[in-house]
């Protein structure tokens, strides 16, 4: 279903974006869902609030991630 008429973006879409750990904010700034009219902003929300809700550990596993990355592993000379 479209959420976002203006900008065409599906509840899919931000799911999709939801389920990969990223928050309303980063959403927002990475589709543009909610920059225009503003009348998705709420159900925008509500597609995020219940996929964060169903994919809890999507932030903990990508933090997981860049704990490994070699900026972490930096020892001092």
């Amino acid at each position: 279903m479209i959420i976002c008429v203006c900008r065409r973006i599906s509840d899919r879409e931000i799911a999709r974006h939801a389920r990969a750990g990223m928050g309303f904010d980063e959403i927002q700034f990475e589709l543009g869902v909610a920059t225009q009219c503003g009348r998705c902003e709420g159900s925008a929300r509500d597609v995020v609030a219940q996929c964060s809700a169903t994919c809890p550990s999507a932030n903990i596993a990508l933090a997981a991630d860049l704990a490994q990355g070699p900026s972490w592993n930096i020892q001092a000379a």
